[in-house]
């Protein structure tokens, strides 16, 4: 018993550090702080220690010497039926139900990797951009919904961060600085809703089609190889400096030197 409690109560961390990473990366602070169903779990294993341990169970036990050995015919059948009630209790536990089965399937259905298909996708214009026409790339990106004119590049050098999303969505930033041209976005799980991973898949479509106009055809290939998990460090690609490029936990950056 104490066994599974262990691995249960580890699996609830496991999934809330998971929220929090994502919560925070939406923008938004982690509400998770603590498993009401664990904590129960941990008290009710307390409880059953301490009686198990309390020194008045002995003294009840003498008392009570004499009335065991009246134990009658009937207490035996009871006894006996307590035995198999407990026999089919264990048999039910070990045998799963087909509800539980079904949740099983359902999670695995779900737990599909994201697909990207860049060999389908557009490359958009072939103008070419340098990393300082700002305004075309925040046009390619979308509509600026807000920005921070405090926040840090790369290297913590004083930047402005610029978000292409609404709070609470998969997002997707530029940081500019005088030092670097930064683009981030969400780069969603295989556990991820398909609203999300959706969202991903956008967004690594517009960031694909700026890569070809700041760095042509090697930039696209290099958003192409960053989503299939491979890291790109102080790189010179399409003629700009790529100081870092990689795609792993809920994150995609490209980050360009000026």
């Amino acid at each position: 018993m104490a066994i599974q409690s262990t691995s249960t109560i580890q699996q609830h961390n496991h999934i809330s550090q998971s929220v929090q990473q994502k919560q925070e990366q939406y923008g938004q602070h982690s509400l998770v702080r603590s498993h009401p169903i664990a904590l129960a779990m941990m008290i009710g294993m307390g409880i059953l220690s301490l009686t198990a341990c309390d020194p008045k169970n002995s003294d009840t036990n003498d008392t009570n010497t004499d009335a065991a050995a009246q134990v009658t015919k009937d207490g035996s059948d009871a006894e006996s039926q307590g035995d198999d009630n407990a026999v089919a209790v264990t048999q039910s536990q070990q045998s799963p139900s087909i509800d539980s089965n079904s949740a099983v399937n359902n999670q695995e259905e779900q737990d599909v990797p994201v697909s990207y298909d860049v060999n389908n996708w557009q490359v958009g214009s072939d103008e070419r951009y340098e990393v300082n026409e700002l305004k075309k790339i925040q046009q390619a990106l979308g509509s600026v919904v807000n920005s921070d004119k405090n926040s840090l590049d790369y290297t913590s050098n004083p930047a402005i961060k610029y978000r292409f999303m609404n709070e609470g969505q998969p997002y997707l930033d530029i940081i500019d600085s005088q030092q670097y041209l930064e683009f981030g976005w969400y780069y969603a799980n295989p556990t991820d809703s398909d609203a999300e991973k959706q969202s991903s898949i956008e967004h690594a479509k517009k960031v694909y089609q700026i890569a070809n106009n700041l760095m042509g055809a090697e930039g696209t290939s290099l958003v192409a190889n960053i989503l299939t998990g491979q890291i790109i460090k102080n790189k010179t690609v399409g003629g700009k400096k790529v100081e870092l490029a990689k795609c792993e936990f809920y994150s995609c950056m490209i980050i360009l030197a000026k």
